[in-house]
């Protein structure tokens, strides 16, 4: 997996409206860091890689970490191989609240107001899909999946209310979040991003331990010493915020970690040390060779990676749900 990233990475980088050599791009990072080479590029093409290309690039990788993570964390807790931040409504209830944020003019937090008001929402989204699928101290899938489906339902209503009482210049953002892009990516961003994958990923990775015994049952991880509730309510709070960064800044794009947890089980097994470290990594491929569809498919154009990652999650997110009917004795 690392090898696929560094290959999509030095792909991503040099394909596109303007093709660059390797060399070119093995260049300009060299001269960044002072090292005076033969191929360093003209100054207009290194400010484009480093200003335009690169930071796209970067968002990509943090980005597709955070939701791969996001969706492990959320399939622990759950225990239910079908959550996923955007099948649950998590996706939506963070666009919802960046699009009000927009529509608002909301500038408060030192200009991180879209970025804060996503975390919000997806928080919010969040808690109302774990508290009412809670019965019984039982999380009920059914109701989980259903219940993700209504905040679908009503954050999509929302995004539509905001839409058309926004303005013009509103409304270009708003269905920008709604289809999801990597265009537009800046290097202050990307850090943000970064600092809460690093932070997610690492609290994930502490709790990993606690999520396999979860995997044995909720009275069985609580009689091995697992505050199973606690848990749970701090690994909403990281889904939320792992979600919210990644939506505040290039909008939805859904099924990453529905897809990628799955694939990372087949191939490294159950463990959530390696599960999670894997869909990071993974996480991070799949949206940089993404990104490279999106900006190579049409000539001249620059599709939604939002668009791509969906024509490549609902099968198999129906595929999931038949071979979950199959098992359970339901339709093949």
């Amino acid at each position: 997996m690392a090898g696929f990233l560094v290959l999509g990475v030095l792909v991503a980088a040099t394909v596109g409206q303007l093709d660059v050599t390797p060399a070119a791009v093995l260049g300009s990072i060299l001269d960044r860091v002072g090292i005076a080479t033969a191929w360093r590029p003209e100054p207009l093409l290194g400010d484009a890689l480093w200003f335009i290309r690169f930071p796209r690039i970067a968002m990509c990788v943090v980005v597709g970490g955070a939701l791969a993570v996001a969706g492990a964390v959320m399939q622990a807790v759950f225990g239910n191989p079908l959550a996923e931040p955007g099948v649950v409504g998590v996706s939506a209830g963070a666009a919802l609240g960046a699009a009000i944020a927009i529509a608002a003019g909301l500038t408060f937090a030192g200009g991180w107001a879209v970025a804060v008001m996503a975390f919000v929402g997806g928080l919010v989204a969040t808690l109302f899909v774990y508290t009412t699928a809670r019965r019984e101290g039982r999380t009920e899938v059914v109701t989980l999946l259903l219940t993700g489906i209504a905040v679908n339902a009503f954050a999509g209503a929302g995004l539509a209310l905001v839409l058309f009482a926004g303005d013009t210049a509103s409304r270009e953002q708003i269905v920008f979040w709604q289809l999801g892009s990597m265009n537009g990516s800046r290097w202050p961003e990307v850090l943000i991003v970064a600092v809460v994958v690093v932070g997610g990923a690492t609290f994930a990775v502490l709790a990993a331990r606690q999520y396999d015994l979860l995997a044995l049952g909720e009275r069985s991880a609580a009689h091995l010493g697992v505050r199973v509730e606690r848990l749970r309510i701090a690994s909403v709070v990281v889904v939320a915020l792992l979600t919210g960064a990644a939506v505040a800044f290039v909008g939805i794009v859904a099924f990453v970690g529905l897809v990628v947890p799955h694939v990372v089980r087949m191939l490294l097994g159950p463990s959530h040390t390696t599960l999670i470290l894997g869909s990071a990594v993974a996480g991070a491929v799949l949206l940089v060779w993404a990104d490279v569809l999106a900006r190579t498919l049409v000539a001249g154009a620059d599709l939604p990676i939002g668009l791509l990652t969906s024509a490549v999650g609902g099968p198999f997110f129906l595929h999931l749900v038949r071979r979950a009917r199959s098992r359970a004795g339901g339709w093949a």
